[in-house]
């Protein structure tokens, strides 16, 4: 078959994470059981912050935001595949498969970069607690999430101009249950020497220096909360922390797992395996993270359900 740009192909089959038929109808149940715990946890953390006025403070605005993209991220990958698992029809279209790559790209920058924010958030109110409503003021903590959205929504356009100007040949099968960047790129019978650096560029530059945000701000909140002489102070001012640095390694752990399972393991299987982590299980657990964790958020549920009762 002649090679030809990648806006000829009508069509990319998503092979999934196993082939074994008597395996659909467990995956099928296990990941519609996931889907559903993550919109409904996630929405019941929503609607606890919106609903509870003692909560609407910039930690809360902001963990209210990663919670919308927690269940935007798992809703732009998981429906297809349980479409695909119940109807045993692994294509998805051209125009289907860009989609899902943009919106993914655009929601895993948009998390990085909100869990960024919240490390900084934390490091006014623990290091600066007399100026924090003045730094933190809602035109500043609007400007951060509309930064945050900017940046992602940008690097998501590049990695759709990329895979929109490769050419691929005859085979179009993604060893993978989504679109994902790298298998595209696998599939193209160009060059993508350039595609590749710019690709681990970017990577670098937003996995990078978030990450490097988030550590400057843990090592400034523990110097601070380390001078703090009370031991209970300690505990509490640490304990507001604890959740969102769950929550940071829970993401960059699974996200560094897959990565170095993709680079040792040649499977690609394996790494659509280990993707579940950080695409499924990570926004399914924030949400108990947060609320098992935090009282504000327990009474704010509580309330809510007193009410409804």
């Amino acid at each position: 078959m002649k090679p030809q740009n990648l806006t000829g192909v009508s069509e990319f089959l998503l092979l999934g994470l196993s082939d074994d038929p008597d395996l659909q109808p467990l995956l099928f149940g296990l990941f519609l059981s996931m889907y559903l715990v993550t919109i409904l946890g996630n929405l019941l953390l929503i609607l606890a912050v919106t609903s509870d006025s003692h909560l609407h403070i910039p930690m809360y605005i902001f963990l209210s935001n990663l919670s919308l993209t927690d269940v935007s991220f798992s809703t732009t990958t998981i429906p297809k595949m349980l479409v695909s698992l119940q109807k045993h029809r692994k294509s998805i279209t051209y125009a289907g498969c860009l989609t899902q790559l943009t919106f993914f790209s655009l929601f895993a920058c948009l998390e990085s970069l909100l869990l960024t924010v919240m490390a900084y958030d934390r490091l006014v109110a623990i290091c600066h607690p007399l100026h924090y409503l003045v730094i933190m003021n809602p035109r500043f903590c609007g400007l951060l999430v509309l930064v945050s959205f900017s940046i992602s929504l940008l690097t998501s356009l590049l990695h759709y101009l990329m895979v929109s100007q490769l050419t691929s040949c005859a085979e179009v099968g993604i060893p993978h249950f989504f679109c994902e960047l790298s298998q595209l790129l696998n599939l193209s019978c160009s060059d993508t020497f350039i595609n590749n650096i710019l690709i681990y560029f970017i990577g670098a530059i937003l996995g990078g220096v978030p990450l490097s945000g988030i550590i400057y701000s843990y090592t400034r909140i523990i110097s601070s909360i380390l001078r703090v002489s009370p031991s209970d102070g300690k505990y509490k001012a640490f304990s507001t922390c604890g959740s969102h640095l769950s929550v940071v390694c829970l993401f960059y752990g699974t996200g560094l797992g897959v990565y170095l399972s993709s680079t040792v393991s040649s499977s690609h299987r394996k790494s659509a395996v280990a993707s579940v982590m950080y695409t499924v299980v990570t926004p399914m657990l924030n949400p108990f993270i947060y609320s098992l964790r935090n009282k504000d958020i327990k009474s704010a549920l509580r309330r809510i359900i007193i009410r409804k009762a």
